[in-house]
């Protein structure tokens, strides 16, 4: 019995119509990119396993899909090893000298390193290509999905994060999708942290007053006191925590808050400059500073941004911020750069939800020409080249089916318009065009029929 075919956990097959709303997504974000003056590039799919290990924890070195070398690669492989246990990863390095890519951001470093030379810095570069996280699959949780990365390294200037919130109201504009671009500052976060002595206890404390709204402030209190936050430092939170107003309101009742931290300080001058800086700039989005936003806290060492959607319920569909040293994991330490990652997979189902797909979005044919037999065909495929030409979508039935049958196919694939040109019509250089949506036809040289479709 034949196998059943099947695709790996995690991996999805995309039809004509989903695959048509995707390039929608990916095309806007690409024209974006570009009219910001972003540079492409690609990267394998596969990068040196020293590349990637090591860089994203050892959670995150568990989630590497690992290629095996080709060959005997069991060569130099002795027999204990193969058993197992604590030799196990040790193992897989003498077997595997290569993985598939995790996320754009290593590979990225990885490229920015060893071009150095070639490049002109700041460098704009914007990455679209699919990643591979060996994570348990889950809804909305992929083995393999796209990452749309835009990032400016090579540059200290707040300019660059003004200039990602301006990339970020393009997209989503164009998109038709509106959104709230939510800001911190690691600084700010940093400085609350200092402020109530538990350095340690960030990450505890933006997730109970990211709570606020679910669980009230009573019980915020009691998450914070559970986390080991000394009453005390809980008491000093309570401005932070009942934070609200306008983005001047919130930066000045911080700066009370954090006016002996020289951090926090600066984390509020900066998120003010950026916000100032695009308020002028006809942004439609709103951008909002956000205190309990703590996105990469190991990684990001500045402004932090976070992009949600207003009239759907989904998690974030973009992200990024500020980074200190990209590149010192390959030893080329000082780089700063700033970046945002649009998800376009969450983005593909805001746009469905919210039924924002254009209707001409999907560039199937819009002529197809009836096949009568070998004489009308010859005839049809000049007609076909000609209307190719003049940048008309078109089909020739390539079979000499039964009317009913070709008909039956045009509706199936929603082609609008269809050509019937049998003895008569080649006699008198006409075709007769039948609009399937209106279920009218009509006599007319192929000039006017092409006239007709493309009006």
């Amino acid at each position: 019995m034949a196998q059943k075919p099947s695709i790996p956990k995690g991996t999805r097959d995309f039809s004509p119509t989903e695959m048509a709303r995707r390039n929608y997504i990916f095309d806007t974000i690409r024209a974006a990119f570009a009219l910001h003056g972003f540079q492409p590039i690609e990267t394998p799919a596969m990068e040196n396993l020293s590349t990637l290990m090591g860089k994203y924890g050892d959670e995150g070195d568990k989630l590497l899909f690992k290629v095996l070398n080709s060959g005997n690669f069991l060569s130099h492989v002795d027999a204990s090893e193969l058993a197992g246990g604590e030799g196990t990863p040790r193992l897989a390095s003498r077997l595997c000298e290569k993985g598939l890519r995790y996320d754009l951001t290593v590979p990225f470093a990885r490229y920015v390193v060893q071009h150095r030379d070639e490049l002109t810095m700041p460098f704009r570069r914007f990455q679209m290509q699919p990643v591979w996280r060996a994570d348990r699959p889950q809804k909305g949780r992929y083995r393999e999905f796209y990452q749309c990365d835009a990032d400016i390294v090579g540059s200290d200037s707040l300019l660059n994060e003004v200039e990602l919130v301006q990339l970020i109201d393009t997209v989503f504009a164009r998109l038709g999708i509106r959104v709230a671009i939510k800001v911190n500052n690691r600084k700010i976060l940093s400085g609350l942290a200092e402020m109530v002595g538990a350095p340690e206890r960030l990450t505890d404390i933006t997730v109970a007053i990211d709570k606020l709204d679910k669980i009230g402030l009573d019980a915020v209190n009691a998450e914070l006191l559970a986390a080991g936050l000394a009453p005390e430092a809980v008491a000093k939170l309570q401005p932070v925590i009942a934070l609200s107003g306008s983005n001047d309101e919130k930066l000045a009742t911080m700066r009370q808050v954090l006016c002996d931290s020289p951090t926090g300080l600066r984390g509020l001058d900066e998120v003010q400059f950026v916000m100032q800086a695009a308020a002028p700039l006809g942004i439609s989005a709103a951008v909002e500073l956000d205190l309990t936003l703590a996105r990469g806290l190991n990684y990001y060492t500045g402004c932090i941004f976070e992009v949600k959607a207003l009239d759907y319920a989904i998690g974030s569909i973009s992200g990024g911020g500020r980074y200190d040293n990209l590149t010192g994991i390959f030893g080329m330490p000082g780089l700063s750069g700033v970046g945002i990652s649009f998800g376009a997979d969450r983005i593909y189902d805001v746009m469905g939800g919210l039924d924002l797909y254009p209707e001409t979005m999907n560039a199937g044919p819009q002529l197809l020409f009836v096949n009568f037999g070998p004489n009308e065909a010859a005839h049809c495929l000049r007609l076909v080249a000609e209307a190719r030409a003049k940048g008309i979508r078109t089909e020739l039935y390539p079979d000499a089916a039964k009317m009913k049958k070709q008909m039956a196919y045009a509706n199936a694939r929603a082609i609008p318009f269809v050509a019937i040109v049998g003895e008569t019509e080649m006699a008198n250089g006409q075709i007769t065009l039948k609009d399937m949506r209106q279920g009218t036809q009509q006599q007319m040289t192929l000039a006017e029929a092409i006239a007709t479709i493309g009006a």
